[in-house]
């Protein structure tokens, strides 16, 4: 699997949301994507980083950028924590591992010495030709939209 970088055409994604409806990136076309990848619904981390894009959602959308959220957790586990913090963007649900193959994401983890496979926390940002403009590998939880904001300033 070759590593994506900036200038890559992004990966196609045809996935189902939250809802179950199908979710195509092709979708999107003429819109900028923050396409995030998470390891797992309601945990401290992806909890502080969804909200954080919550949080910012109308002014990201203000400069034309949509958000999806990617992890390999299920439609209905997406549901639950759309529910409970209010996320008013699509999370993809990606069980088959198919996407985070796809964007590179789904690694070698080592935690207190024992290895497993996850996903890496990365976000994408694609260009309204699908082409992926940055990458952002370290991404601050707490500050994810800001992050996006400043590669733009």
């Amino acid at each position: 699997m070759a590593v994506l970088k900036e200038g890559d055409k992004a990966p196609a994604i045809k996935a189902k949301n939250q809802n179950g409806e199908t979710v195509e990136l092709k979708d999107f076309k003429g819109k900028k994507i923050i396409l995030y990848f998470y390891p797992k619904d309601n945990t401290p981390g992806c909890t502080t980083e969804a909200c954080n894009f919550r949080d910012n959602y109308q002014s990201l959308l203000g400069e034309g950028f949509e958000i999806i959220g990617v992890s390999t957790d299920s439609e209905q586990s997406h549901q639950k924590f759309i529910s409970k913090f209010e996320l008013p963007f699509n999370l993809l649900a990606d069980e088959d591992k198919k996407i985070v193959s796809d964007y590179g994401v789904w690694v070698e983890k080592n935690m207190y010495g024992k290895k497993y496979m996850g996903t890496a926390r990365t976000t994408f940002v694609i260009d309204e030709d699908g082409v992926i403009q940055h990458i952002v590998r370290k991404v601050d939880n707490k500050n994810a939209s800001q992050q996006i904001k400043d590669l733009f300033k």
